[in-house]
């Protein structure tokens, strides 16, 4: 419950205390970390005791997974019912970047927790496992359509360039992280395609 300002306690809806947990975990494992942020302190920054975050999540690894889903869902929200083909995945990545230098704070837990994952028994470490090797499908998938629609060469290894894609979109946001202004994210992602595919990518689309 909150406390209106010289009143009665207010219950507020379960759905909407969940999510201001979420949000307040989000904040805090950007900043701190999973293993350095406490319950205690998501507890005490949402207002609740650690009881009643336990209420609406069983556990601190549990809160992280929810987060996680959480930060997952923008993603597919993004990406819509069906994924673009070919070319058009490799434009949508490049977009993807763009859009994320407006969310610094989803941009900074995905760095953080990523990092972090690769320690022993580290709760997210299956869930970004499965993450990139999902990512890589996508990406190699997109390049093998690309390839036989005649618009990337034969001898292009998809699963090798996918890697590199890969690893260029993260080792940038974290370049753009430590220091904003020093590169363009999604203008450096389009030049390491176009380098590797050595073609020039479709257009964004106008809305």
């Amino acid at each position: 419950m909150t406390r209106v300002a010289g009143g009665p306690r207010v219950r507020r809806p379960p759905a909407e205390r969940r999510a201001e947990i979420l949000r307040i975990a989000m904040e805090t494992f950007a900043e701190r970390g999973y293993q350095s942020a406490s319950l205690a302190e998501i507890a005490d920054r949402v207002g609740l005791t650690q009881a009643g975050v336990l209420h609406y999540f069983s556990s601190k690894a549990g809160l992280l997974t929810g987060v996680l889903d959480l930060r997952d869902s923008t993603d597919i929200e993004e990406l819509g019912s069906e994924r673009p083909r070919g070319l058009a995945f490799l434009r949508h990545l490049v977009e993807t970047t763009r859009r994320n230098t407006g969310r610094e704070g989803i941009v900074r837990l995905y760095t953080v927790l990523a990092a972090e994952s690769v320690t022993a028994k580290h709760p997210a470490q299956d869930w970004f496992r499965d993450r990139y090797q999902g990512l890589r499908v996508l990406v190699v998938e997109a390049l093998d359509e690309a390839q036989a629609a005649g618009e990337v060469a034969a001898d292009v290894d998809t699963g090798t360039t996918a890697r590199v894609i890969i690893a260029t979109m993260d080792g940038l946001q974290l370049q753009w992280l430590l220091e904003p202004g020093s590169v363009d994210m999604a203008a450096a992602t389009e030049v390491a395609i176009v380098r590797l595919i050595g073609r020039d990518l479709p257009p964004a689309a106008t809305h």
